[in-house]
């Protein structure tokens, strides 16, 4: 296909992608087998692109989508317990409508932010390999070309995410810094019109556990929110 000019295209594009023939394999033998309490359901069981405003000014940027959350729902954080406490974070701060994501139409929109991931297909485990992010970046780095003109701020969920951004925001005209800065909880970066903020991962082992709580997460966005004057 030729260059992609518009967020929608780009959405399009990623829906139909088959490059990774382990996470193709993966996300469709999840697809067709489910789990129990969704076997009455269709599964997306394709690769799912980015959600939000294709003007959004605030950029949230995960791992890769879990196999019976945005790989059953076809929307990223939609359907899991990790979207569970993101969306319900997004809108005790202003960001979301609503504080919950079950399914593709539920009405929940975003104001201002967009939700992404290095990697568009549910992983075993997941755990992407290298190679299937790196083959996975054109749509990261197509993403921020096209969310360039309004991006003033970007969270950052976990380390994968972190240390898949850096390297995309460099390729994009954005001056990193070396040596390259290490992730953590709570970690900003300005980088020219943008700013960047570490946020531990929403996933089930980090919220069960506490070491990330609602009221950290809320922190984030907010903070985040502010610098991109949604707040």
């Amino acid at each position: 296909m030729g260059a992609v000019t518009s967020i929608e295209e780009l959405d399009a594009a990623i829906s139909s992608c088959r490059a990774c023939r382990r996470l193709v394999r993966w996300r469709e033998k999840v697809a067709a087998e489910k789990r129990p309490s969704s076997r009455d359901e269709t599964y997306w069981g394709r690769a799912v692109p980015g959600f939000g405003p294709p003007d959004a000014s605030m950029l949230i940027v995960g791992l890769a989508p879990a196999a019976h959350g945005a790989n059953r729902t076809g929307r990223m954080f939609t359907g899991d317990r990790s979207g569970d406490v993101l969306y319900a974070a997004l809108h005790a701060v202003g960001l979301a409508s609503q504080p919950t994501a079950t399914h593709i139409d539920d009405g929940l929109t975003l104001r201002g932010v967009r939700i992404t991931a290095p990697v568009h297909c549910a992983p075993p485990d997941n755990k992407p390999t290298v190679t299937e992010r790196d083959r996975c970046r054109k749509w990261l780095d197509t993403e921020l070309r096209l969310l360039k003109p309004t991006l003033r701020s970007i969270v950052v969920l976990g380390s994968f995410g972190w240390q898949s951004l850096l390297p995309v925001l460099g390729s994009n005209g954005w001056e990193i810094p070396r040596p390259r800065p290490k992730f953590g909880h709570g970690v900003e970066l300005q980088l020219g019109t943008v700013r960047l903020f570490g946020s531990f991962h929403v996933s089930q082992r980090n919220t069960f556990t506490g070491l990330l709580t609602p009221s950290m997460v809320e922190d984030v966005l907010r903070a985040a929110g502010s610098h991109a004057g949604l707040l």
